[in-house]
């Protein structure tokens, strides 16, 4: 691959946020279980101001909240952070997360959720059937909600020219955004997610967020912006990846990296 004529990014831009220029934008987790904790935890990450929060649907009454409870949970956590921009995430558990739903279920937690009007991105995991993802994109984008296309590895870091190609498939699947997470077995594994990113940001003008992760992959989170990753992941209280980086830590690594 070349890295000539790469095409100009296209941020996405919520609530004052633009994702996909400048430095890389930091993102929290909210994995609280109860609304209860759910909203204490978000009254701590709104008082350490990220650029996003991320709120962890699936760890919403254990991973079967249902569309009612997540339609208030989300009314709830709009009011407590204000205008933070919020990216709304349903992580299953073939992905690593704690919902293990069939299909029309994740799809009826999610509309709910839309017809709140709490999120401004969604989380759709691409791997999903095509006609599902399609559903997702369009109910998303016709309530104004941009599209972070997800895909998760916690067992091994594909090879480089298959991280591009589900890459690029996010795009083709109409998503504003293009995530992938890749588990890492050695320092190689993470120069493989680094070189993808970099060559699937010279083929498509969509923000990147890309990482490898657990202790391994850290290098990634801090200096995945140089090689066109547009955000990274840190914690107010739990994490909800393994080698996530508390969020004052991870601000003053992004400093040096990429300046203040």
């Amino acid at each position: 691959m070349t890295s000539t004529a790469a095409p100009a990014p296209t941020p996405v831009t919520v609530r004052g946020t633009a994702i996909g220029t400048g430095r890389p934008k930091v993102i929290v987790p909210l994995t609280g279980g109860t609304v209860e904790d759910l909203l204490a935890q978000a009254s701590a990450v709104a008082a350490a101001a990220p650029d996003v929060v991320e709120w962890r649907v699936d760890h919403l009454e254990g991973g079967r909240a249902t569309p009612s409870s997540a339609a208030a949970a989300a009314t709830a956590l709009r009011g407590t952070l204000g205008d933070l921009p919020l990216l709304v995430t349903t992580r299953t558990a073939r992905e690593g997360g704690l919902a293990d739903v069939a299909d029309d279920a994740y799809v009826a937690v999610y509309r709910a959720v839309l017809a709140t009007g709490a999120a401004d991105l969604l989380d759709v995991e691409v791997m999903r059937e095509p006609a599902t993802v399609r559903t997702l994109v369009d109910l998303a984008h016709a309530a104004g909600v941009a599209v972070v296309a997800s895909n998760h590895d916690f067992d091994a870091t594909p090879g480089r020219e298959e991280i591009v190609r589900r890459l690029l498939h996010m795009a083709e699947a109409g998503a504003d955004l293009l995530k992938i997470a890749v588990m890492p077995r050695d320092p190689g594994d993470v120069l493989t997610l680094l070189a993808a990113t970099w060559d699937a940001a010279q083929r498509t003008d969509r923000p990147l967020i890309t990482m490898s992760m657990a202790g391994t992959g850290v290098a990634s989170r801090v200096a995945g912006g140089v090689f066109g990753s547009a955000a990274t992941f840190g914690t107010v209280g739990p994490a909800s990846a393994p080698g996530q980086v508390e969020l004052g830590a991870l601000r003053a690594a992004l400093d040096v990296v990429h300046g203040d």
